[in-house]
């Protein structure tokens, strides 16, 4: 796409954006186009304006994320300042789809509203809208009331839980529409409560996950289909690091690649991993895991985008 076909917005368009300084792994080539809209009429212009044939990819803060070597073609939207605005409405807080979901649980919190299991969630609302994160038992589609998203068409919209279809790690949001704000409903409860019940949930996340390590939160998805609940009774036969572990694959490595040593669920990038390394050693953890457990894991750390042109046949 030469610059003469794209629109002209107000805010930010640049061509040819590395994206591996934006994401958790650190990984992957560039954006053909990066786009960072003004506001939510700057972004409805442009997908209006921009011809048909472009894809588009909404991209988050990059927690849950593999971008391939090569880059994706079209245009990547990351919204930024004018959508990470927090604010309490009663019962409700409506929050930015650029909100990182740890200030808006701590935001809700302040205000007596229990949006806890937020917390130890990372990435920003929009994307826990699109996945349905949850952990301890709770997900978003427990507390979601509304959201307001730009569709590729350029429409603004409001969508309803039965628009988007909530299920576990997913919805059935169209990938091209950029949801930009979202309107959550939780339990009251008194703020020094809930601060230390959040204090609780991070230092049990601390000490069963690599919090320190280049990763981009859990790989696969549970086969059991629900997050850990934070019980007493959790089962932990079908959660993801379980079959992974009993496949012998804990710590196992591809170039700079690993899952890691502490928590076998989580993909880690070493130091020097590409996103090649990173996506073959996930595949052939589902590969492994099939043979052992006949257990067929899928992915929830989403990939997008093109493999590196050596790789490209």
């Amino acid at each position: 796409m030469s610059p003469t076909t794209m629109p002209a917005p107000r805010g930010r368009l640049t061509a040819g954006r590395p994206l591996s300084d934006l994401t958790w792994l650190r990984v992957g080539g560039p954006a053909e186009w990066f786009f960072q809209p003004a506001d939510i009429d700057d972004l409805a212009a442009f997908l209006k304006a921009l011809p048909r044939a472009v894809p588009v990819f909404p991209m988050g803060v990059g927690s849950n994320l593999i971008v391939r070597d090569g880059g994706i073609r079209g245009v990547v939207i990351r919204l930024g300042r004018g959508f990470n605005g927090i604010a309490v409405e009663g019962a409700r807080v409506r929050a930015g789809a650029a909100a990182l979901d740890a200030q808006v649980a701590r935001r809700a919190a302040a205000a007596g509203i229990d949006l806890t299991f937020l917390r130890t969630i990372p990435g920003a609302i929009g994307g826990a809208v699109r996945m349905n994160a949850g952990c301890y038992g709770t997900y978003m589609a427990d507390v979601f009331v509304e959201a307001t998203a730009v569709t590729r068409a350029g429409e603004i919209v409001t969508l309803t839980a039965a628009d988007l279809a909530f299920a576990y790690r997913r919805t059935d949001l169209a990938p091209d529409t950029v949801i930009v704000e979202a309107v959550l409903e939780g339990g009251a409860g008194d703020p020094a409560t809930l601060e230390a019940k959040m204090a609780d949930q991070l230092a049990r996340r601390d000490a069963s996950q690599p919090t320190k390590d280049r990763t981009a939160g859990s790989t696969f998805r549970n086969p059991a289909g629900f997050s850990s609940t934070g019980q007493a009774d959790d089962s932990h036969e079908l959660k993801a690091w379980s079959v992974i572990d009993a496949a012998g694959l804990r710590g196992a490595r591809r170039g700079g690649a690993q899952m890691n040593p502490k928590h076998p669920n989580f993909l880690t990038n070493t130091g020097t991993a590409t996103a090649a390394e990173l996506e073959s050693l996930g595949e052939e953890v589902r590969k492994r895991v099939f043979q052992h457990s006949g257990i067929s894991l899928e992915w929830e750390i989403m990939r997008v985008g093109q493999p590196a042109p050596e790789n490209n046949e």
